[in-house]
């Protein structure tokens, strides 16, 4: 049984396949076309799927799509009819998404696919996340949370999952939304939408949550089970406008920041205030679902659940013993879950519970040979050393790393999701204080505010962190351990009339001072030796040399790019940036033995900042 699922036309498009209900592949459109976020048909995605599982599009049993047109069709129009003589910007701003594209996905997909004798089918939006939560899981049954900015109707949904069978309990709907309530406040603050929002959750700890009171008071009214409703006075997203209406500057005592203006504390009063008040709808949500269903265990997507920091305090303030998050919870997760839930549904495949779960680790995108990258290297006249033995190379790397080396590294399948999580990814030490800083100004060329995650091994994560549960997808914020910590007080840095962020970043605040943000948390990828042999290996080598069983990992990009598909992206990254060295599967590759390095015209200006 072969199901294609496909999410596309809002943001983050993506392929998934799924064979006999196992996951065989599964990919964001962005890392081929190198547009962020990407929400055009996923045809490169569809294609490689296909490709990796060695079957053509003729032996397709169905193509899924992950949202159903005439539901989101309902809710435009009715929003056309709400707003009366006020709708002409909706309009203006939807027509031509909603009657030309999306309601003819059906035709899109066929002139892909070639597909025209193959069932086409279209799950719920909710149901699509839900699924995706819920399937890959170790879990026989759950407990089930999706919170997005909005699909179809749904805006928040909570429900059980047992076995095979999904049953939704309760929903908010359009316009009350939580993902647009937190994206609304991180637009005014500066930041975009539908990318900005992460960069806001990690401003929030630099601030005092002095407005969290007024949030309360005037933008969203939160019920005893976590329900909640927007004050529409003060946002504009249902008229087709911008985020939020004028009376936000009147709340808040002057404009909206301006995008890449200097930060003030007043952005990150708000952060922090409005990090809180989501943690609190969140949290108050889950203790209600746990009520509900009496279920031990939770899962969770869509876009809310990328908030880690939220995700730490349900896991801490609610009677849930476990909790799993689709690593690729936003809309690209959603290809997935409608590939899953035709599967188990549609055509009653029976799922098979493993410990570990269905989604294995994440690695599900491209992966290049070892003879694939020798011929482009050697192509190229690219200068570099073949290992036979990783463990071999491995050991010299952990060397390199000791010795304050920033290292690209490139091995295995790519992650479906956000984060880099050991295939993709920059990797440095964490024990050094500027590394951070490093990293943040010299290889990212974003904010220094930006906090970096560590990979720990995962049977050493208890003698780092707050923790004695797996994060094996940087999904969970812990605290570093006490006994770890310097003595630090942000406010000894930033006031009304002070900023200065560049030494709160260089400070020492722990023994593993580039990953333990201000706060003394840090967003925490536990690695097992069975989702990731090779990263697990490399990470025991630098314990071996250093006492640490941590390093700092980041994702393998600068500002605005995808991160890296193919051995080309990775050596452009390597050669724009200050990195020292580039791994690529077998090869190693160092920053002085390269050839000249000149690009014809200014590669700063071919990403759009996030």
């Amino acid at each position: 049984m072969n199901v294609l699922g496909i999410s596309a036309l809002y943001h983050d498009s993506a392929a998934a396949l799924c064979v006999n209900g196992d996951i065989i592949a599964a990919a964001q459109e962005e890392r081929f076309t190198r547009k962020k976020h990407d929400l055009s048909i996923p045809v490169n995605a569809m294609h490689y799927c296909l490709r990796e599982s060695g079957i053509t599009s003729d032996y397709l049993d169905a193509v899924v799509y992950y949202d159903n047109p005439f539901l989101s069709l309902d809710r435009f129009l009715k929003n056309i009819v709400w707003q009366k003589d006020d709708s002409e910007d909706l309009i203006n701003m939807s027509f031509d998404n909603m009657f030309m594209d999306r309601l003819w996905i059906h035709e899109q997909i066929i002139d892909v696919l070639d597909a025209y004798k193959k069932k086409i089918l279209v799950v719920n939006h909710h149901m699509s996340h839900a699924a995706s939560a819920f399937y890959p899981s170790p879990f026989k049954s759950a407990a089930i949370i999706v919170a997005d900015g909005v699909g179809e109707w749904a805006t928040t949904t909570i429900g059980v999952g047992n076995i095979n069978e999904i049953k939704f309990l309760k929903e908010i709907n359009y316009p009350h939304s939580l993902g647009l309530f937190y994206s609304a406040l991180s637009y005014f603050c500066g930041f975009k939408v539908n990318s900005g929002e992460y960069k806001f959750m990690g401003l929030a700890p630099y601030g005092e949550p002095i407005y969290y009171n007024l949030i309360l008071d005037n933008l969203i009214n939160i019920k005893p089970d976590g329900s909640y409703k927007l004050n529409l006075k003060y946002f504009d997203f249902y008229k087709g406008k911008t985020m939020i209406s004028d009376k936000f500057e009147e709340l808040f005592n002057g404009p909206k920041r301006d995008f890449e203006s200097e930060i003030k504390k007043r952005e990150m009063d708000i952060a922090a205030s409005a990090q809180k008040v989501l943690e609190k709808v969140l949290v108050t949500l889950a203790n209600h679902t746990q009520e509900l269903t009496e279920e031990k265990n939770l899962v969770m997507a869509g876009g809310v659940a990328l908030n880690c920091v939220a995700n730490g305090h349900i896991l801490k303030n609610t009677k849930f013993d476990n909790i799993w998050i689709q690593p690729a919870a936003g809309d690209a997760g959603g290809a997935l879950g409608a590939a899953l839930y035709a599967s188990f549904n549609h055509f009653g495949l029976q799922r098979e519970i493993k410990p570990r779960g269905l989604q294995k680790g994440s690695y599900l995108g491209q992966q290049f040979t070892s003879n694939e990258i020798k011929e482009f290297l050697d192509k190229n006249g690219y200068v570099y050393k073949e290992y036979s033995s990783k463990p071999d190379l491995y050991k010299e790397l952990a060397i390199y790393l000791s010795e304050k080396n920033v290292i690209g590294f490139f091995n295995g399948r790519t992650e479906f999701g956000p984060r880099a999580l050991g295939a993709r990814s920059i990797i440095a030490d964490p024990c050094d204080k500027d590394m951070q800083s490093k990293l943040n100004l010299k290889i990212k060329y974003r904010e220094s505010f930006r906090p970096f995650a560590p990979s720990v091994l995962s049977e050493k994560a208890g003698n780092y962190f707050d923790m004695n549960y797996e994060s094996p997808y940087m999904l969970l914020v812990a605290g570093v351990k006490s006994d770890r910590r310097k003595p630090f007080d942000i406010k000894d840095y930033i006031s009304d009339t002070q900023i200065n962020l560049l030494p709160v970043v260089n400070k020492e605040r722990s023994d593993i001072p580039a990953v333990t943000h201000v706060d003394y948390s840090a967003r925490v990828q536990t690695v097992y030796k069975y989702d990731n042999p090779d990263y697990h290996l490399l990470i025991s080598e630098f314990e071996k040399l250093t006492g640490c069983a941590v390093i700092v990992n980041t994702s393998f990009n600068v500002r605005g790019e995808p991160i890296v598909n193919t051995p080309q992206e990775a050596y452009t990254c390597f050669m724009r940036t200050e990195m020292d060295i580039l791994v690529l599967e077998n090869y190693i590759l160092f920053k002085n033995e390269q050839p000249e390095y000149i690009e014809d015209k200014d590669w700063t200006k071919a990403y759009e900042l996030d």
